[in-house]
């Protein structure tokens, strides 16, 4: 029985080819093909909703020296998020460098938008941080190393959860965090605070109205880019630059470099964008001037054609939005109880530079490595060309 075979065995998952929804990421050899790539699907516990947990396994020739989780951020999956890249994707660094890759797809990417799972209501960060925790438990016990966990976005915030709910466990070595959003520093940002709580708030009443799921739109704004580049998007350009329509492909920029201006309940989040670049307005259509500086477009377009429905659990953004708000109330992570080494690099353009949480963990005794890296966005830190120099060195390098 290999590796592979034996963690499945541990789960008591079936195996199925890691084929994804899309065609490739930038380099050509597409997301999740290469040997020793497989994607596990769980079993239904009793109770469980009817979406199965699903999980990619990507080994490499010779015996890991350890295991790193990887959970990804908020409306996207494993292939999307770790295995897409211009170059070589973050889980082939982690192979190459002797880890056991175990990704975990976050149950909301298997659901239907046209008709979600009722269980999606209750799936916060701690249905997430559960899941998380099964497939942790399962896999450690079958392969007894020690491991790291590392997450992006929402991704990350189970992450740190998950490292404060299993601080017993003294494998835990590390906790990887790429460009989340911590508790904001009531002293010095007390309007991030209160909109923060404001957003956990709105999405109690989208819950209680029966709304369970949110769609951030990307796969369609893509579709469009992509099909008909040229073609009139619904967004009006300003009078004062000629009126008319932006393109479809220019919409696409609009959205991700500008991200923090435009309409949304959480793009205030943001400093910038999902990703580094411009959007300049000419006198007329034809005139408008538009780019990505990190990361290329078909590179984006590759990970959205990976994603499954796409969606966002209500839960999942109240949760977020109480952890950001410092609103224990609601949900709380216990930084104090994380007791592995962390190592949080943020994006100057992303979620930007507030490091209260950084300095909770560390006040509780935690190693914390924190640094913002300057001029990326969002998604930059795991899709521009030169992130494997700039982000993941950083992340991945080990003390001593």
């Amino acid at each position: 029985m290999d590796l592979i075979d034996s963690i499945a065995a541990a789960l008591g998952a079936t195996t199925a080819p890691p084929s994804g929804h899309g065609s490739g990421h930038g380099s050509g050899r597409g997301p999740g093909r290469r040997p020793g790539h497989r994607r596990l699907v769980l079993p239904l516990l009793p109770g469980e909703p009817r979406t199965p947990l699903t999980v990619h396994v990507i080994a490499g020739a010779t015996p890991p020296a350890r295991i790193v989780f990887l959970f990804p951020g908020g409306g996207l999956n494993v292939l999307a998020n770790f295995c897409t890249a211009a170059r070589r994707s973050l889980a082939e660094v982690l192979v190459e460098r002797g880890c056991l890759v175990v990704g975990v797809d976050p149950r909301e990417d298997g659901v239907d938008p046209a008709d979600p799972d009722p269980a999606c209501a209750r799936w916060g960060l701690a249905a997430h941080r559960a899941d998380a925790d099964r497939v942790v438990a399962g896999v450690v016990a079958a392969v007894g190393l020690p491991y790291e966990v590392l997450g992006h976005s929402a991704g990350a915030a189970v992450a740190l959860d998950l490292a404060a709910y299993r601080a017993w466990d003294v494998r835990l070595e590390r906790v990887l965090v790429l460009d989340t959003t911590g508790p904001y520093d009531a002293e010095v940002e007390p309007e991030l605070v209160e909109r923060a709580r404001g957003l956990a708030s709105a999405m109690r009443e989208l819950l209680a109205a029966g709304t369970t799921t949110v769609d951030p739109g990307l796969r369609g704004l893509f579709a469009r880019a992509v099909a008909d580049p040229d073609g009139d998007s619904p967004v009006p350009r300003p009078a004062a630059a000629g009126g008319g329509f932006v393109s479809n492909r220019g919409l696409v920029h609009l959205a991700l470099t500008r991200t923090a201006e435009l309409p949304g309940a959480a793009n205030w989040v943001y400093h910038h964008g999902l990703s580094s670049g411009d959007y300049e307005f000419g006198a007329a259509r034809e005139l408008d001037r538009f780019r990505l500086d990190r990361s290329p477009f078909e590179v984006w377009a590759a990970a959205v054609r990976e994603l499954g429905s796409g969606v966002q659990p209500v839960a999942l953004l109240r949760d977020l939005a109480a952890v950001w708000g410092g609103w224990a109330e609601v949900y709380g992570i216990d930084w104090s109880a994380v007791r592995a080494e962390v190592v949080w690099v943020n994006a100057e353009g992303g979620r930007g530079d507030h490091d209260l949480g950084a300095r909770r963990l560390a006040e509780a005794g935690a190693s914390v490595d924190y640094r913002v890296v300057p001029g990326y966005g969002h998604g930059d830190v795991v899709w521009a060309v030169d992130a494997e120099q700039q982000v993941w060195r950083r992340l991945l390098s080990r003390r001593g």
